[in-house]
């Protein structure tokens, strides 16, 4: 063999080297996002099943906001059809109402001392902010491996092999501009 021919080949193996290389790049990124997804998903199964201890302990006092609990349990039920469905944008959305509805039963709930008081209340607030606060941090977790993923894919050469083996873009999890804006806090004690 003359060396024009292994110079040839060393030049199809190095290409088809670098085709994997890409390739495997890009089943790790998304896979990446599938798995930032997953965790949140998981604490949001958790929220999920704490919310209706939470309802219930709030009914024994607060016989008068059955409006808040309402929007509390159709923002929970919006969450789980969203979740369920595996569409970003509407959990984006149901989770801005469910946020403003939990921030609207704790803040009803300051209302009725014996409520505030009771343990079981007091254990369920907690622990469903603590899921608040690992579902943003998951969240931001998630939207970096979208934004990973959606770079990568549109970078060259690496777009090219995207294409061909079907790698798209995924959506980021964002919630509704109100939920982004700072709370004012004078307005919650004119209350």
């Amino acid at each position: 063999m003359e060396i024009s021919t292994f110079i040839i080949w060393g030049i199809i193996i190095g290409l088809i080297l670098y085709v994997v290389m890409i390739f495997n790049n890009l089943v790790r990124l998304k896979h990446n996002v599938s798995q930032a997804w997953s965790n949140i998903d998981v604490l949001m199964k958790q929220r999920h099943d704490e919310l209706p201890k939470l309802i219930e302990t709030c009914k024994q006092y607060m016989k008068y906001e059955k409006d808040v609990l309402e929007k509390v349990t159709e923002a929970r039920a919006s969450v789980a059809r969203a979740r369920e469905a595996g569409d970003v944008g509407a959990l984006g959305a149901a989770e801005g109402q469910l946020r403003l509805g939990l921030g609207n039963l704790f803040a009803v709930a300051e209302n009725y001392p014996e409520l505030k008081a009771n343990e079981q209340f007091q254990h369920l607030q907690n622990r469903i902010s603590q899921i608040e606060s690992q579902i943003a941090d998951r969240r931001e977790f998630y939207n970096d491996s979208v934004n990973a993923n959606n770079i990568r894919i549109e970078q060259f050469p690496d777009t090219i092999i995207a294409r061909f083996f079907n790698f798209g873009p995924r959506k980021l999890l964002e919630f509704e501009e109100r939920e982004l804006k700072d709370v004012n806090v004078k307005a919650l004690f004119n209350n």
